[in-house]
């Protein structure tokens, strides 16, 4: 049994090892080994077009000018003539105080003014007659001498008298208060019926121009060359920007002013721009993104910045061409650019490329030099500029 036994177990494994000598007779050298699939991605055109170099900062609205509108003289608030948050133009009236206690002080200084005038012409009449009587012995010199200054004093009586009528006109001017510029006014800090004078806490109204109007920010000190340049280059443009897409841009100005001195404490430039706020986009005190366009790069290569890659040997795209001769589709090549300015949106490629090479832009992970794609999507419009790049060169 035994001896059965064994033969019985030397069979199962002959059995076995037949088994699997027929299937690897029926496999070896029939099989061919399976080509890769297309790595799936998505690319871009390189573009040829002018770059604009643009700086951004973070700035602040402000009216281009305000003014606080005080009254120059006491008295009752008779009325209030204009709305809150009413446009106004210069010389429009706001406002008016009780005028009935300046005519009255000025009809006594023509009064005054009447009756010294009187005075005097009485005084020059002595003065003249002493005159005369004295070049013919018939009087002193030293009575001649007091009728000639009692002249004088008249006169000069009639002079305080006229500044005195002067001022009161002025004053009486002053009971109607009128806009000092043009803009927008504020909230009323006070109402008709009550007591106004000057150096009211808060004035009546504050007026602020808002057409055009300032935007207030700041660079780094290092940008100081670059924004130098482009003022000695001519007017030097701002774009104000809020939030993204087409209307991102709110308003184009120009650079206005270029604070004398570097902020020591924190190492920036302020700087101002002027807006001509046409919409009225731009509100006091509101904060929005600004772009400084320095200068433009003209007949720049660019990309989306997605394509270009690092690796050991520096910066480099994967270039997408024809298949070698007897095979189809589409390859990629690795090649080493040199990229330059980069607005976040593109990138300045300074060698490498030339305008209308096909990169990759998705996909970039699973590629190797020489690997088979396939372009699962291309973008119809060129490469997206930053907003200040779409405007014209200028």
């Amino acid at each position: 049994m035994a001896r059965s036994g064994r033969w019985i177990g030397l069979g199962i494994a002959a059995i076995i090892a037949a088994v699997a000598a027929y299937r690897l007779a029926g496999t070896s050298g029939t099989a061919k080994p399976t080509a890769p699939a297309p790595v799936l991605v998505e690319v871009a055109t390189a573009q040829r077009g002018s770059v604009a170099v643009t700086l951004d900062a973070l700035g602040t609205v402000a009216a281009y000018r305000t003014v606080t509108v005080q009254p120059m003289i006491t008295g009752p608030l008779a009325r209030v003539l204009f709305h809150e948050g009413q446009f106004v133009a210069r010389g429009a009236p706001l406002a008016e105080i009780d005028p009935a206690p300046y005519r009255a002080a000025l009809a006594q200084a023509e009064a005054k003014l009447a009756q010294d005038q009187a005075s005097l012409v009485n005084a020059q009449l002595q003065a003249r007659q002493y005159a005369s009587l004295v070049q013919q012995n018939y009087t002193s010199k030293q009575q001649a001498a007091n009728a000639q200054a009692a002249a004088l004093e008249a006169q000069a009586l009639v002079k305080q008298d006229e500044a005195a009528i002067e001022t009161d006109r002025i004053n009486l001017g002053y009971t109607r208060i009128t806009a000092p510029i043009s803009g927008r006014t504020g909230i009323l800090q006070v109402n008709a019926g009550n007591i106004v004078s000057p150096g009211l806490t808060g004035g009546i109204v504050t007026i602020n121009t808002l057409q055009p109007i300032s935007v207030q920010f700041s660079l780094p000190q290092q940008d100081l060359p670059q924004i130098l340049a482009a003022t000695r280059a001519g007017p030097v443009r701002l774009f104000a920007i809020s939030g993204s897409g087409a209307s991102a841009v709110r308003d184009e100005g120009t650079l206005s002013v270029l604070d004398n001195a570097v902020n020591s404490n924190t190492g920036t430039l302020t700087l101002k721009g002027k807006f001509p706020n046409p919409r009225l986009d731009l509100w006091p005190g509101a904060f929005v993104d600004v772009q400084v366009r320095v200068r433009s790069i003209a007949g720049a290569v660019t990309v989306p910045p997605v394509a270009v890659q690092q690796g050991p040997q520096g910066s480099f795209v994967y270039l997408v061409q024809p298949a070698p001769a007897g095979k189809t589709g589409r390859i990629v090549q690795v090649r080493a650019v040199t990229p330059g300015y980069d607005d976040g949106s593109a990138v300045v490629i300074r060698k490498g490329l030339a305008a209308g090479d096909v990169v990759v832009t998705e996909g970039t992970s699973h590629l190797r030099d020489g690997a088979q794609v396939e372009i699962v999507a291309t973008p119809a419009a060129p490469v997206a500029a930053s907003p200040a790049a779409k405007a014209p060169a200028g």
